[in-house]
């Protein structure tokens, strides 16, 4: 009996066959128009409610919401999956520019929508929100009228929406652009190589120095060359967002992703509290790496290195096997899910030039699927990341019955599940390890996440809010965005490192993002909060997956301080819940300090 053999390249055409010459896929584009075009209508010919009698055709419109929302999703995961796996189509490019004006005119009538849901009277709305069918959506609706309560009128609104195609959502398309022409220069055995800035970062976890080294100085170099038109791209974009907020009398840079995330700023700023008061630890931990691979500092092409000589690699088949016998040992769903989403062909590895950086996980919901992206080259953390965006997927398929509207979870609790999946699989590879230096190899593969993610993410998150800062004061340079990402590096790494990267606002798209703002601190909540469900489910053993799955259901249709009580009875406003979270984390390092000290 010969083992299963999954295949490295996803299946598309189960979509849309064709790739971007796909007719299904413009005939699937004219119904999305065809769609969003009658909805639109509808709003625009909306008759006032004032009676509970009159909810009937807030209900048609709203199926006629979520079949636009779904179409229009369906095509944007497939034009990204194109764009992903090949940097060159040129086909995609103008899909996605199609997909951009069509979500443009959506969101535009989904603005009127929640405009309109403000001139309903309060009490006849709590008759609304709390009669079937719509009692079901009562957090979701209530949330869109409040939040239009503080926008801009129905006309200004429509019209910013207008003017985000091509001079707000365009500027995001650059980056990608420009990002896709970058090569970085590389010798190997004598023969020079160029390679695409994805396979370049894969080099950053080499365990030759002067690899590391080298690669470093010539994406420095990359980078810096387009250091330009890259700066002017997040200056456009920053600066359209902070006149979008003044329009609208808002403030703070952070109103709109606290939203988005619907936390309080009080839990995030107690997170960072927590995390900036436990970094000594961190610290010890990098001081502790310099030793051991021979050097007085880490510098930051270091950080990804892996301890010891040898290189643990991992084939993709070893990797997905381990995968679904470790979530086997968490949920017989999980699992089955898992064995699943390999045999289908949901997931993208191949190891092949013109691939877009990153890993991504992206939903099909009018076909119930997720298709899973990145570049799997063989070492542990790719393991981890192959788990990790597992855990997104998983998280799509626990809610798959929930109402669509229902289903529109923010970024930090969508961080949660992936980083559980991650958990499960890096510390099975730590207890499973057959000694104790691969041991040290495994955990030291842990704790370079934590680092990412309490470090690497806090340097972001400061180089975020102080870029905003000087944007409202005009145009930021290349050597002001170079000295503002230094000081955020120096800080949040404690001045831990001997060289920086000044240029990381450049090389990393999630700055560049023009879908959600600050794409940084959700992924260090999402971390910290997943290690607070873990360590009960550690506790409960395998009978926690039927808690876990209610937890992920409810992570859309409340804010996460409701979430934390309601599932795990704890207040996220409060240090004790983080200062456990991250004790998690420092006991791993204290395991690598104790077992490195003779070393």
């Amino acid at each position: 009996m010969t083992a299963t053999t999954y295949s490295e390249v996803w299946n598309l055409d189960v979509f849309f066959k064709g790739g971007s010459d796909s007719p299904a896929l413009q005939e699937h584009l004219l119904q999305t128009e065809e769609l969003i075009n009658q909805f639109e209508a509808k709003v625009n010919n909306w008759t006032p409610i004032s009676s509970l009698e009159d909810a009937k055709y807030l209900q048609e419109l709203l199926a006629d919401l979520e079949g636009s929302m779904k179409k229009l999703i369906q095509a944007g995961a497939f034009v990204g999956c194109l764009l992903a796996q090949n940097t060159e189509d040129k086909k995609a490019y103008s899909l996605d520019a199609k997909v951009t004006s069509l979500n443009a005119t959506f969101q535009t009538a989904l603005g009127s929508l929640d405009n309109l849901l403000t001139t309903i009277e309060d009490t006849v709305w709590e008759q609304i929100v709390n009669s079937a069918p719509l009692k079901d959506l009562a957090f979701v609706l209530t949330e869109s009228r409040e939040k239009a309560k503080e926008k801009l009128s129905k006309e200004e609104e429509a019209l910013i929406s207008a003017l985000e195609v091509d001079g707000y959502h365009s500027w995001g398309q650059l980056y990608d652009l420009i990002v896709s022409k970058i090569k970085v220069s590389y010798t190997e055995n004598g023969e020079e190589k160029l390679l695409s800035v994805g396979q370049a970062s894969n080099k950053f976890s080499s365990s030759d120095r002067s690899v590391r080294s080298t690669v470093f100085k010539n994406w420095e170099k990359s980078w810096g060359e387009q250091a330009d038109f890259l700066a002017k791209t997040l200056n456009h974009l920053s600066g359209f967002r902070l006149n979008v907020y003044k329009k609208r009398g808002w403030e703070d840079v952070l109103k709109e992703p606290l939203g988005i995330n619907r936390m309080k700023k009080e839990t995030l700023e107690t997170m960072w509290a927590v995390i900036s008061e436990n970094k000594q630890k961190l610290v010890q931990y990098l001081e502790r790496k310099a030793k051991l691979l021979g050097l007085d500092k880490l510098s930051w092409f270091d950080l990804d290195a892996p301890y010891g000589k040898t290189e643990t690699k991992v084939s993709y088949q070893e990797g997905a096997k381990f995968i679904e016998e470790n979530f086997a040992l968490f949920g017989d769903k999980l699992a089955s899910f898992t064995k699943s989403a390999f045999e289908e062909q949901w997931i993208e590895a191949e190891d092949r030039p013109g691939k877009a950086p990153g890993g991504f996980c992206t939903g099909f919901p009018e076909s119930e699927q997720s298709r899973i992206f990145m570049t799997y080259s063989g070492t542990p953390s790719n393991v981890s990341t192959l788990a990790h965006e597992l855990g997104h997927a998983f998280h799509s398929f626990a809610m798959r019955d929930v109402p669509f509207l229902n289903c529109n979870y923010a970024m930090n609790v969508a961080e949660t599940a992936s980083t559980f999946a991650e958990m499960i699989v890096a510390d099975a590879a730590v207890k499973n390890a057959i000694d104790e230096e691969e041991k040290l190899v495994l955990l030291d593969d842990k704790i370079q996440r934590t680092v990412a993610l309490l470090m690497n993410i806090h340097a972001r998150y400061l180089f975020e809010t102080r870029l905003y800062e000087e944007r409202k004061q005009g145009t930021v340079s290349v050597e002001k965005l170079n000295e503002l990402m230094l000081e955020a590096q120096k800080e949040a790494y404690c001045d831990a490192l001997e060289e920086y990267h000044p240029l990381f606002w450049a090389s990393k798209l999630h700055f560049f993002i023009t879908g959600v703002p600050f794409y940084n601190f959700p992924y260090t909540f999402g971390y910290l909060f997943s290690l607070g469900i873990y360590a009960e489910a550690l506790e409960e053993g395998k009978g926690y997956e039927e808690k876990y799955i209610a937890l992920l259901r409810d992570t859309a249709s409340m804010t996460v301080e409701e979430l934390a009580q309601k599932h795990l009875q704890v207040d996220l406003t409060q240090k004790d819940f983080w200062e456990k979270a991250v004790h998690i984390c420092l006991d791993d390092i204290d395991e690598f300090l104790e077992l490195t000290e003779k070393k």
